[in-house]
């Protein structure tokens, strides 16, 4: 961080533009005002390519300068963003997109079909519902300039949502020379054609990112809704400002040097909402579900009675309120694929997550646990999982394990997960973590669901009958089926204990009140918002 307070630093810049307005006769020339918005982001912008990392940061700043074919709207529908108009064929395998009229990249360049196959091609290859769909892909080729279509081998469901898809790698499109480099390879050519135009000589990581408004965009004539609708640009200046410690922040937010913080912790928001200048919000009504893995490669955990055993010990409740605190904030939701989406089911849930300890520890006998202890990581540097591992091992204690807790920064906790070495040798038994709702809308976006072995995340479940229920979904065309078999894939997952999710809790953002216009979405964005 830059030594000079940011207050001052904005005064100084505030006299140089005095200075530069003035004439020789000393008489100051009206000069119109810029309208900057200046926000505190949840981390430092470190990479620039939204596709070659799964990164949160990483994805808002990938919105702020590209944009989408298709946008989830407030309630997670997908809706035409850059396409005027699409067909289906009857069935279901001949898919045509047409390209709205006016759009063109930051350099002037119009945005074509063969932008579009490019960038979706890139995608398809880093993101994990992209390869899905990939495989589901006969031909993808530019029809006219503007027109492209997709041919499939077979029924794809979820098109149009996986067009539309918000976190962790949305399908963002860019040049197709951008969109050429392999995705394993990070790019550097920042132009895209979205809202705001990055800054780059302005990127200073550690201390500022900047981002001007696109005076060649062209917003929808809708109003806006979460992701879609009309991306109408109020502001001149927008800048991420690097503010690691959260007290320093809140200061500067009250005194006025800032206009916003992303993600103010929770336990700091007393103070907050008794400065009568700053607000609160809640921009994602759908936020975050805690989500416990259990590694499935070495005992005790590579028995499902232990896992269950495990479960039956935990209550979320416990996690919430020593994680959240404040119930405003938090849903003691059982729900995989989120509270309040268009998937919520409870059922899998009966008998676990109840803290039935008594249960837990004859199950585990049954099973033959050792009393071995299990290693549990513990992340101690997000403020947000910092509480989770303590909890863990008080229930799992009292349900009947013998607990190792082992301590270390989120880096270090990340590097240790995807080891498959057994506990004893630098692996691990049970690794907590959290994830964006809009990342688990359903089973094929909920990568947690997945149980292909070595190749499923870190805990390596493996489990054939999930695997069908899931290829059912991917090829399921009719909403209320999809439905059905979202629940079949909710039940067998936590029957089996292939993850354990803990709850949802949500983020709110604070600002000040001279800031309006702020869009509810699960991913914070900056058209629409007007600064006093």
């Amino acid at each position: 961080m830059n030594p000079v307070p940011l207050a001052r630093r904005l005064a100084l810049a505030a006299a140089g533009a005095v200075a530069l307005a003035t004439g020789l006769s000393g008489t100051a020339v009206a000069q119109p005002a810029t309208k900057t918005l200046r926000v505190v982001m949840h981390s430092d912008l470190k990479i620039l390519d939204p596709v070659w990392t799964t990164a949160y940061i990483v994805r808002n700043h990938g919105f702020m300068i590209y944009d989408q074919l298709f946008a989830l709207d407030a309630n997670l529908e997908p809706r035409p963003q850059m396409v005027e108009s699409w067909t289906a064929s009857p069935d279901n395998l001949v898919w045509t997109f047409t390209l709205r009229e006016g759009l063109k990249f930051h350099d002037g360049q119009p945005v074509t079909a063969e932008d579009c196959v490019a960038s979706l091609k890139r995608w398809g290859a880093a993101d994990t519902v992209g390869r899905r769909m990939m495989t589901f892909v006969s031909t993808m080729v530019p029809v006219d300039a503007k027109t492209f279509r997709i041919e499939l081998k077979e029924p794809f469901g979820p098109m149009l949502k996986a067009l539309a898809k918000s976190s962790s790698v949305p399908p963002l499109i860019m040049p197709k020379r951008v969109a050429d480099t392999p995705y394993t390879q990070q790019i550097s050519d920042m132009t895209g054609s979205g809202p705001f135009i990055f800054k780059r000589d302005e990127w200073k990581p550690g201390d500022k990112v900047g981002y001007v408004r696109n005076p060649d965009y062209q917003p929808r004539a809708e109003p806006p809704s979460g992701l879609a609708g009309g991306k109408v640009v109020k502001l001149d200046r927008v800048e991420w400002i690097a503010m690691p410690d959260s007290q320093t922040a809140i200061n500067a937010l009250a005194n006025g040097e800032i206009d916003m913080i992303e993600q103010p912790r929770h336990d700091l928001l007393p103070v907050l909402e008794k400065e009568k200048d700053i607000a609160i919000t809640l921009p994602d009504k759908f936020g975050a579900i805690n989500i416990l893995r259990f590694n499935w490669l070495h005992a005790p955990f590579n028995d499902v009675r232990v896992r269950r055993a495990a479960m039956m010990a935990l209550n979320r409740e416990d996690f919430l309120k020593a994680q959240i605190g404040d119930p405003r904030y938090y849903k003691v939701c059982g729900a995989l694929f989120g509270c309040g989406t268009p998937l919520e089911t409870t059922v899998g849930n009966e008998g676990l997550f109840e803290t039935r300890f008594e249960e837990a520890r004859k199950l585990l006998k049954e099973a033959g646990y050792d009393g071995s202890p299990i290693v549990l990581l513990h992340s101690t540097d997000l403020a947000v999982l910092a509480n989770l591992a303590p909890v863990a091992k008080a229930l799992l204690e009292k349900g009947g394990f013998k607990v190792d807790m082992r301590s270390m920064d989120w880096q270090s906790l990340v590097s240790r997960r995807s080891k498959k070495d057994p506990p004893a040798q630098g692996g691990w038994n049970i690794a907590m973590t959290a994830a964006a709702t809009v990342l688990l809308l359903d089973p094929v976006n909920n990568h947690y669901t997945e149980a292909t072995g070595e190749k499923a995340a870190f805990g390596w479940p493996t489990d054939a009958e999930t695997e069908a229920l899931r290829a059912r979904f991917l090829r399921e065309t009719d909403p209320a089926r999809q439905k059905e078999i979202a629940a079949a894939v909710q039940k067998r997952v936590l029957d089996q204990g292939i993850v354990a999710n803990l709850g949802q809790y949500l983020q709110p953002t604070a600002f000040r009140r001279s800031v309006t216009g702020l869009v509810e979405s699960p991913v914070p964005v900056f058209w629409n918002v007007e600064k006093r």
